[in-house]
């Protein structure tokens, strides 16, 4: 025989072999509706109508329902996998008022039965202890309502291919590509834009198709009655041959834990030779297991609804209530000749009549000062009570914004050294006055250049005006709600009593904040001489800049002379540094105060020193306003071991008459000692200035 006929015959010999071995595994079945006798059922699973229902609303339970026999899935003598095709309609069946879970399971088995299972999150498929075992032989594709971390799970609506573990070596959402769109981009990526999600638990029915061949698995699903994508929803290649034995078990398994709904099969159809087995499906007149929705007034959407509507309602009343308010109260300021930041402000408003009357018509003999932004009269109110009335320029709107501030500033402020507010008034929009308590004596920059030698301060005088000044601003910078810079501290505006007690005022600068917080604003306002050069530099005030004034308030007082003279003469700081270069400080002091009887030498170099520390060049080197009222109010010796404050023991270290003689270095670079320098000084025990050498 030659060697063609014998390739032949071993050809039809091979032919009629796997023929004969298709047609001994071949199994088809279709189940249009179940009865006993095509399913065996464990756990839970019962058959309700004809349906397979896999679990009830029982918490962590278990239903499985399998083919009665075990289909072949391998050829004889071969670890070659045959191929299967499955299709299945089911429906997962939320109960009312309960969080549905935890879902289903198609698998392949080698046993029957739910030994090595437990329900919850392990769906009945395998438990905590042989999850992942190779030995488990168990496939199967899940649909699941839950997602587990530790399954490493995508989301709580997906699907996934699981292989001896509840790890899906793949998974996806649960839905569809419609195809009338591509399931690719034109760059390869899936284009997840067109993708149909599919809500696994809402009671819709939903069929699935199942197909393996050629070591290749792909899954697709769809809602019911709709003709089957094109595109798979899973298509992966998979090698089953390790994990199914010669024969298995199928169908399906479910459970439930604290999450419960009814999982439910209604129909099935599976063959290992026929791929179109799910043409034999009903598809048509098929139960549904959604929730009846509630009544119209019991949705949600309805109550959102009203609740939306009630709310539009309110506010829409809110809003036109608080109009209708808003423009009565317009009407009536308008009326009354008012703007809107008059209602927010103390001190009460006085009338203009009553103004005009008591300054006798802003008579020119009744101007007791002229200020930058306008003339103060003096003005007797009825009950003959004297005022000094501020009138300021309307043509000015830094005025205005100066008047404003005084009032929201001075008139809420109370202190024995502050200037008291009584209140304000206006003639028209623009005109703008305040009313103060009435100052005898009038300022201290009258009482320092303008008055003659019998009316002279005295040096009592003097150091009394400055600690009642200092007092004011400490009230300013620590003892009220919020902190105040008054940022223009000076002679003119400090004003003397009948007692010769001096108050702080002129509050047109002023600015509050709260304590702790850092002033914003960047704007240089003040009056050249005052100004510190931080402040200069970069027009942020803070309550050292306040002492710099009040240094140079102190240096005026004592000197008897202008922050800055006239052309020739160099200014105040520089020239009292100088003189103690030279040693010659005690020459600074007024010379009409030296001649004074009452005139105390080491206390007034004590207080001259004082001033031009509080002027440092250095803020840091200047000292708190509360240790400067100290410096004033000491009563008794502060021992230098117990003092803790720096600035403090150096005040109370300088009540001996002695001054830092080498201060030249630091003159020589151009800078002014700071505390830290003075301190340090005091430490070295530098030289005593002799004034009687001068």
């Amino acid at each position: 025989m030659n060697q063609d006929l014998k390739t032949l015959l071993l050809y039809l010999l091979i032919t009629i072999l796997f023929s004969s071995i298709q047609s001994v595994s071949a199994i088809d079945f279709v189940f249009n509706g179940f009865k006993p006798s095509d399913i065996s059922l464990y756990g839970n699973a019962t058959i309700e109508s004809r349906i397979l229902t896999l679990t009830n609303d029982s918490t962590f339970s278990i239903g499985r329902a399998l083919h009665p026999s075990k289909i072949v899935t391998k050829a004889p003598n071969s670890s070659q996998v045959l191929p299967f095709s499955t299709s299945f309609i089911f429906a997962m069946a939320p109960f009312k008022d309960r969080l549905p879970g935890h879902g289903i399971v198609f698998l392949f088995v080698p046993q029957t039965g739910i030994d090595g299972t437990t329900s919850s999150q392990n769906l009945g498929f395998l438990n905590f202890t042989n999850n992942g075992n190779p030995d488990n032989h168990v496939f199967g594709v899940e649909f699941d309502v839950f997602k587990n971390q530790e399954f490493n799970d995508i989301n709580d609506n997906h699907v996934g291919i699981d292989v001896n573990s509840l790890a899906s070596v793949f998974a996806h959402e649960a839905g569809y590509w419609p195809d009338k769109y591509n399931k690719f981009s034109d760059d390869g990526s899936l284009n997840e834009e067109s993708f149909e999600t599919l809500k696994l638990n809402n009671g819709r029915n939903y069929q699935v198709w199942i197909d393996y061949a050629d070591f290749h698995i792909n899954v697709t699903m769809a809602p019911v009655g709709m003709k089957r994508p094109k595109q798979p929803l899973l298509d992966l290649p998979l090698n089953l041959s390790q994990v199914f034995m010669e024969e298995m078990y199928v169908g399906f398994t479910a459970s439930t834990g604290d999450l419960a709904q009814g999982h439910k099969i209604l129909a099935w159809g599976f063959s290992n030779s026929n791929f179109s087995i799910s043409d034999a499906l009903i598809t048509q007149g098929l139960p549904s297991f959604g929730l009846p929705k509630d009544p119209v007034h019991r949705s949600k959407g309805f109550i959102a609804g009203i609740t939306v509507s009630l709310l539009f309602l309110i506010v829409v009343t809110a809003v036109v209530s608080l109009f209708l308010i808003k423009r009565n109260r317009r009407m009536k300021r308008e009326r009354e000749e008012m703007e809107d930041w008059e209602l927010e402000y103390w001190p009460h408003r006085i009338s203009y009549q009553e103004i005009d009357a008591a300054t006798k018509s802003f008579a020119d003999e009744n101007v007791i000062g002229i200020g930058g932004n306008g003339k103060v009269y003096k003005g007797v109110l009825a009950g003959s009570s004297e005022v000094a009335v501020k009138r300021i320029s309307h043509e000015s709107s830094e005025g205005a914004r100066q008047f404003l501030a005084e009032i929201s500033s001075l008139g809420r402020l109370k202190h024995r050294n502050l200037v008291s507010l009584r209140g304000w008034c206006k003639k028209d929009r623009g005109s703008l006055i305040l009313i103060y308590d009435y100052m005898e004596n009038g300022s201290l920059d009258k009482r320092l250049f303008e008055c003659e030698v019998t009316n002279m301060l005295s040096f009592e005088d003097r150091i009394r005006i400055l600690k009642d000044v200092a007092s004011g601003v400490l009230y300013l910078h620590e003892g009220w709600e919020a902190k105040v810079l008054h940022r223009d501290i000076k002679a003119s505006n400090v004003l003397l009593d009948k007692d010769m007690n001096a108050r702080l005022g002129d509050f047109g600068l002023a600015r509050m904040h709260d304590h702790g917080q850092v002033a914003n604003t960047t704007r240089v306002v003040g009056t050249v001489g005052y100004l510190a050069p931080e402040f200069v530099k970069t027009g942020r005030a803070s309550t050292q800049t306040d002492v710099f004034g009040y240094g140079v308030l102190v240096l005026e007082v004592m000197c008897g002379r202008r922050p800055i003279e006239e052309e020739g003469k160099p200014p105040l700081l520089d020239w009292l540094w100088e003189l103690m270069r030279r040693g010659e400080l005690i020459n600074a002091f007024d010379r009409r105060l030296r001649i004074n009887q009452d005139f105390n030498e080491e206390e007034a170099l004590r207080v001259l020193q004082l001033g031009m520390i509080c002027a440092s060049m250095d803020h840091k080197g200047r000292p708190t306003m509360r240790q400067v009222v100290k410096f004033f109010e000491r009563n008794s010796e502060v021992d230098e071991s117990e003092a803790e404050d720096m600035d403090v023991y150096l005040l109370e270290s300088l009540r001996s008459n002695t001054m830092l003689s080498n201060f030249s270095l630091s003159l020589s670079h151009g800078s002014h000692p700071t505390f830290e320098e003075i301190r340090e000084g005091c430490k070295e025990e530098w030289l005593v200035f002799d004034h009687h050498s001068a």
